[in-house]
């Protein structure tokens, strides 16, 4: 099993490669938008929606949202806007998590994804289009390694000293020995991150621990969305992995606060 989550994983890795630093740009966020367009066919399921004309519907949905909301974000300020609207569901997805994690209804579960996969959307997309002070693809890209180094750092520290367990009753896999190993993670990545930029270390560090907090709440969420429906995973177009949403889960709650993140700093103008 491991071994085919590495390969599967190393094919990604170059397929991500690629579209970032070989394509053009707009190659990228057409992949990304295939991405996010998978993931709100896979979303379908957690909503209830089990045929596949239902399914074909809500994707279209989210589609169209997602193109009014690209379309309304043509301005910076607008996209930081969405990007605290996100970032603000995302804070309520915590709460959700921590106090009612039972509390489910359909209706909740459609609107979530649309304040999931929308933003993300948004976010990935206008983050790839930067072209200065630095290319947007290495954004892209220093955002891919700090949840990388969350996910990679938790599965492993997870594996080795587990013990206490994080969230058993959303993720029961899951333990606070990982969670502090994804955090080391995150903290090595940042702070490699603030000398490529050539930004200051403290606050970058500290961005990229919030993005690697972000990205367990957003594992979390699917995790506790898949549960209510009860799926093991979103999918199975990616061997040893799942589906789609099993690998953007974490990256859709972290890409708001790096944003958002880049936006304090006054990278992004």
């Amino acid at each position: 099993m491991l071994k085919t989550r590495i390969a599967t994983a190393v094919v990604l890795a170059v397929v991500v490669l690629t579209f970032l630093f070989a394509l053009p740009p707009v190659a990228g966020v057409g992949l990304i938008a295939l991405l996010v367009l998978g993931g709100a066919w896979e979303w379908a399921r957690f909503a209830g929606f089990q045929h596949t004309g239902a399914r074909l519907a809500f994707t279209a949905a989210l589609a169209a949202l997602g193109a009014l909301a690209w379309v309304a974000t043509a301005e910076r300020s607008a996209w930081q806007a969405l990007m605290a609207v996100a970032a603000l569901w995302w804070m309520v997805a915590f709460l959700w998590l921590s106090l009612r994690p039972h509390a489910i209804v359909r209706p909740m579960v459609a609107i979530a994804g649309v304040l999931t996969l929308v933003p993300t959307w948004v976010a990935l997309g206008r983050l790839l289009l930067i072209e200065t002070p630095v290319r947007g693809s290495q954004y892209l890209f220093c955002l891919l390694l700090i949840v990388w180094a969350a996910d990679i750092g938790a599965y492993f520290a997870g594996r080795a000293f587990g013990r206490l367990k994080l969230a058993p009753a959303v993720s029961p896999n899951k333990t606070w020995e990982g969670f502090l190993g994804g955090v080391a993670g995150t903290v090595l990545v940042a702070f490699a991150g603030a000398g490529w930029f050539h930004l200051p270390a403290e606050p970058f560090v500290a961005l990229g621990l919030a993005v690697g907090l972000a990205s367990v709440v957003g594992d979390l969420t699917e995790s506790l969305f898949k549960r209510y429906a009860g799926l093991k995973d979103s999918g199975t177009l990616l061997p040893g992995h799942g589906g789609v949403l099993d690998r953007i889960d974490s990256i859709t709650a972290g890409a708001p606060f790096f944003v958002l993140g880049l936006g304090w700093l006054g990278v992004l103008g």
